[in-house]
């Protein structure tokens, strides 16, 4: 307990001059608001959050230097590295934002991933074999016929995996795969997450794709909690890498009225006691070295996450928004 209020303590040894950080967030409020209570019973200083189902980059640039927002919190790599080259975000440092992997923050400092999450396959129970999917390409097989449910195509989600793929395979071979798996769709792409779940559990589909964390949500909310028993977890992988994983990532607007509020909230979001938080309670993956994921996550399994550079990934996100649309996966 002396150790971490110390540690705090070293986060806010700078004199902060504002009483308020305002955020411009993509992020779902029940996921932050713990980390946001933290925040503030350590410092005192409120967070006002706006939360956006999109245009944030947009509105920014709208806004310019009369933005009252600080932070930015969203989720998918191509998001953070659209901010940057809009020109919306600053580059800030701090032994705190360092302690992240290099290869999980802008190398000029513009911004910094929180957590990954593994973008995994919900599998029913009972009409699922141990062992009959293991990798993505699986999906496109023909065996899966009126079989799977997931969330639109062109959904954030879907384009982070698909731009996974494109890192794996050339452009024709992913449209093909695009193509095969939406043959084996049980229905028209739509909904969230847990609604695909929801799907299996009701026998509309047999297999979906989603984020390990929805399960943990799920779980914990007793009108869903038989939908989540209906599945299990499968971490499929690419043949030629690993799991898909994405982030969920902060920056600092280039606005930032209240700078100084701002980098402690980002080194409070980057600090052992946030990154707690986001494994224990939120069950995503810290990205802080030392930081284990939850019991509950640790429990389904291991992650061997693809070692694909973020920025490859984030290169992508154009094209295969491209093939997404030439193949019609959403008609």
């Amino acid at each position: 307990m002396f150790l971490r209020a110390l540690f705090l303590s070293s986060i806010f040894a700078a004199p902060v001059l504002a009483d308020e950080v305002n955020v411009y967030s993509y992020r779902q409020p029940e996921l932050i608001q713990p980390l946001i209570d933290g925040f503030t019973a350590a410092t005192g200083i409120p967070v006002n959050v706006a939360f956006l189902d999109r245009g944030m980059t947009e509105r920014l640039q709208a806004e310019g230097d009369r933005s009252p927002a600080d932070i930015i919190l969203t989720v998918d790599i191509s998001r953070l590295i659209e901010a940057k080259d809009a020109g919306v975000t600053q580059a800030v440092s701090s032994p705190e934002l360092d302690a992240i992997p290099a290869n999980m923050r802008d190398a000029d400092g513009h911004w910094f991933a929180l957590t990954t999450r593994a973008r995994v396959v919900y599998a029913s129970r009972e009409r699922v074999a141990d062992g009959e999917v293991t990798t993505y390409e699986d999906l496109a097989n023909p065996k899966w016929k009126g079989r799977i449910c997931t969330r639109p195509g062109t959904h954030s989600y879907t384009l982070g995996l698909v731009s996974g793929y494109l890192s794996h395979h050339t452009a024709e071979e992913t449209k093909a795969w695009l193509a095969g798996v939406k043959a084996n769709l049980a229905r028209k792409p739509d909904g969230s997450d847990r609604a695909q779940v929801k799907a299996i559990w009701a026998g509309e589909c047999d297999i979906s794709l989603g984020n390990t964390y929805y399960m943990a949500q799920m779980l914990n909310t007793p009108e869903e909690k038989p939908y989540a028993d209906s599945v299990r977890i499968i971490f499929p992988e690419f043949e030629t890498g690993g799991t898909h994983v994405n982030i969920s990532g902060v920056a600092m607007t280039k606005a930032a009225p209240n700078h100084d509020a701002a980098l402690a909230f980002m080194n409070y979001l980057a600090s052992p006691q946030a990154q707690e938080i986001y494994a224990n309670v939120v069950d995503e993956y810290p990205v802080l070295p030392g930081v284990a994921a939850s019991a509950l996550v640790q429990g389904w399994g291991t992650l061997t996450p693809d070692p694909l550079d973020l920025n490859e990934l984030a290169s992508h996100r154009a094209e295969a928004l491209r093939l997404v649309e030439e193949v019609g996966f959403d008609e």
